[in-house]
């Protein structure tokens, strides 16, 4: 018996009903919601075979990659269900066996205060030239915290928003600024022909997806050194971590103008992770380390400091030359839970010192 649409759409909407973020299936096994960060298998729901997983890629492939559907060993791309979500897949082959990850992604672009994010980052989209980086693990939330502040400065600047995805998740509306999504493999051939195409767009705001090479940094800093606020992902854990493993990528002779160029067009690092509470539907919160660079940071990224001064400066929230606020984890994660949003254990399972948490509560 052929795997329906309609199946599809159950499947998802229980998943909805759940709260979860992503759907696993695979060949041979029952469905499996990842549920505030357990993956959880569907109730009363039979094994999915071989068959089940082809029918639901001939539902949410596009057509021109079914045509050499058995030579595709995996593939990213979006799938929308009208007045459900969309879906953010990855098909992938293994063992003889295939199979794919749903994400599911609300129709509604979020906010920053939807997602309890801290002001801070309302005042740093306000830039209007340099780089800005939002970093963290596979799931952390990075997209749709990036997706946040896109929003932002759509409903509150009148600019012109370019983005480069590989897929396309939220689909941002026309407000206060236009926006151009451009799509890999759909609207745009490749990310260097995309980004380059994107300075002749005459744009304010350019988003560009993660950074994986020392190419990619490279024209990052050169969109940014041209007068334009860059948006871009890294996955790395924080701030020390991101700068590292940018100069890692650049050999040892070019590493001094590098260091230069990134600390006069880093503008702000946004870390982060995921931390479980009881209080939202998705069963977890974002908490974030936020860096602007000042002075001391750019001093810290030229090598005239120890990089580990940065931890100090972003400790004594420190500040840059708009007023914009350092943020670090630990006081990120002790107001989530002065607003109630995570316990005190888990608080004191996320934070780096849990003695000082401790003594920060019996002070205040």
């Amino acid at each position: 018996m052929a795997f329906s649409l309609n199946n599809l759409n159950s499947l998802i909407s229980v998943a909805l009903q759940n709260n979860a973020s992503d759907i696993h299936i695979r060949s041979g096994e029952p469905p499996c919601l990842r549920i505030r960060g357990e993956l959880v298998p569907v109730k009363s729901n039979k094994n999915i075979e071989f068959e089940d997983v082809k029918d639901i890629c001939n539902i949410i492939f596009p057509q021109h990659e079914l045509e050499h559907f058995d030579h595709i060993k995996d593939l990213d791309f979006v799938y929308e269900i009208p007045e459900l979500c969309r879906i953010r897949y990855n098909f992938f082959r293994y063992s003889n066996k295939i199979g794919l990850i749903l994400r599911l992604v609300p129709m509604n672009v979020p906010e920053i205060d939807d997602l309890n994010l801290s002001p801070i980052l309302k005042s740093i989209v306000t830039k209007k030239r340099g780089l800005i980086l939002v970093t963290g693990a596979t799931g952390s939330g990075k997209s749709t915290t990036l997706a946040a502040l896109i929003n932002q400065i759509n409903e509150t600047e009148t600019r012109h928003i370019v983005t480069i995805e590989d897929p396309i998740e939220f689909l941002h509306p026309q407000k206060k600024s236009r926006i151009t999504q451009r799509e890999i493999g759909t609207d745009t051939e490749d990310f260097t022909s995309a980004l380059r195409a994107a300075m002749r767009q005459d744009p304010d705001v350019i988003l560009i997806g993660e950074l994986r090479d020392a190419e990619s940094i490279s024209t990052a800093l050169k969109a940014s050194e041209t007068g334009h606020l860059v948006f871009a992902t890294v996955h790395t854990t924080d701030a020390i971590a991101t700068i590292g493993r940018i100069l890692s990528m650049f050999p040892p002779e070019e590493l001094i103008d590098v260091r230069k160029r990134l600390a006069d067009s880093l503008f702000a690092t946004i870390s982060q992770r995921m931390v479980k509470s009881t209080k939202v539907k998705r069963g977890v919160v974002i908490a974030q380390e936020i860096m602007v660079t000042n002075p001391g940071v750019k001093e810290c990224i030229r090598g005239e400091e120890p990089m580990d001064r940065i931890i100090q400066i972003i400790e004594k929230g420190g500040t840059n030359e708009l007023g914009v606020k350092c943020q670090s984890f630990d006081q990120n994660i002790m107001e989530l839970y002065k607003k109630g949003l995570i316990t005190k254990a888990e608080a004191e399972k996320s934070v780096r010192s849990k003695s000082d948490f401790v003594q920060k509560l019996m002070i205040e």
